[in-house]
């Protein structure tokens, strides 16, 4: 599915089945429901989450900033010639990476950032970085795209709350509407691989992104999801 179904989905069905459940929604809740909703494709540097936390001006000042460091390389004399102009090379052609590689390149540095930076944030900056460095790394519907994953953004989540005393509506609004992402993906040809490395694979088939049935099948989930919504905040005493 697009992420602006998974957004939809993931985020309207969580919500709708913790109000039905008598959970308090609450701003973090339905902050940490949306955002979950799209962080198991935070491995995916084209996707609606990393898009709107790197956009195109971001790469494009990394770029600027990356062939301003090659020139100074050449000129300050940092090296003797030719590693000068060898380094120079080096990183100029850093600017030039598709965009893809340079999104993975700011997650990389913001990870770094993280571990060097934000130590008011601990633990939290270290998990954060970690999660940056793996999803720069592992292939696409990879490790995000488990059941691992989903214990541990729930467990996460759940000390978390811990300290917010929130009644569990931030893990149960996190847990739900990650797992719910993979359910929407297992939709699909290419399915999940939810317990590697065992190479079962769920797969069911119903649809494909891009195309009309697959088209099809998305609108009925947004349509199912809106009636759920209205059923459960508005028809529900």
């Amino acid at each position: 599915m697009m992420g602006k179904s998974h957004l939809v989905i993931s985020t309207g069905v969580t919500l709708s089945v913790m109000n039905l459940l008598g959970y308090e929604i609450t701003i973090p809740a339905i902050a940490v429901a949306a955002v979950s909703a799209l962080l198991p494709d935070i491995d995916e540097p084209n996707s609606l989450l990393v898009r709107k936390a790197i956009p195109e001006f971001l790469l494009r000042i990394l770029q600027v900033a990356l062939i301003g460091a090659a020139v100074y390389l050449y000129f300050a004399e940092v090296a003797a010639p030719p590693w000068n102009i060898a380094l120079a090379l080096l990183v100029g052609s850093v600017s030039f990476l598709p965009g893809r590689r340079l999104r993975h390149l700011v997650m990389l540095l913001i990870a770094l950032a993280l571990f060097a930076f934000a130590d008011d944030y601990d633990p939290w900056n270290y998990i954060a970085a970690c999660v940056l460095v793996v999803s720069s790394v592992v292939p696409h519907r990879g490790l995000t795209h488990t059941l691992y994953a989903v214990a541990g953004w729930g467990a996460l989540l759940y000390f978390a709350s811990l300290e917010m005393n929130d009644g569990g509506s931030l893990w149960i609004a996190g847990g739900l509407s990650y797992a719910l992402h993979l359910l929407a993906d297992s939709l699909t040809q290419r399915g999940i691989t939810p317990l590697p490395p065992i190479p079962f694979k769920l797969r069911l088939k119903l649809m494909s992104t891009g195309t009309k049935k697959g088209d099809a099948v998305e609108n009925l989930c947004i349509v199912f999801t809106l009636v759920l919504v209205i059923y459960a905040f508005v028809l529900t005493p």
